[in-house]
């Protein structure tokens, strides 16, 4: 159980901090204020974009919220679920694909984040930017200590 703590912890700060740098220099332009300005969007709407530098906290901590609840679903999924021992780099790409969807045909579309159409670019790019910066880390990292601390 310690050790699926300390799992948890790396692999969703891990996966935080480089699904947070593919947000800034790929999606967002180097515009680091905006992208978390746009992440706070999600609660406070058009206001997060009139705020200040508290805005970009707020837009920093609620990104490193979903990436830590990500990961504790990766877990859970890891431990209870047999399809995620077959391949762990399979299973993290396909596990990126998997947040894609959800979030963004499930979760988004309720928050309010600014409504932009879902275009064919737009969805690989972030498709690609989830699978190889959350997925596949949370899945090399849960594969790697868990089964150390399984197998020793």
């Amino acid at each position: 159980m310690k050790q699926s703590i300390k799992t948890i912890f790396i692999s969703f700060i891990v996966a935080g901090v480089l699904d947070g740098v593919a947000a800034v220099t790929i999606l967002g332009n180097m515009n680091f204020a905006g992208v978390w300005k746009f992440v706070a969007s999600g609660f406070f709407g058009m206001n997060a974009f009139k705020g200040g530098n508290e805005m970009v906290v707020y837009g920093l901590l609620f990104h490193f919220a979903i990436a830590l609840i990500w990961t504790i679903i990766y877990h859970i999924a890891f431990l209870k679920i047999k399809f995620f021992n077959v391949n762990k780099i399979f299973d993290g790409l396909i596990y990126g694909i998997f947040i894609w969807l959800i979030m963004n045909l499930a979760i988004l579309p309720f928050t309010n984040i600014p409504k932009n159409p879902i275009t064919l670019i737009g969805a690989l790019k972030g498709i690609v930017i989830l699978m190889i910066c959350v997925g596949l880390p949370i899945s090399l990292l849960a594969n790697t200590f868990d089964k150390k601390a399984n197998n020793p």
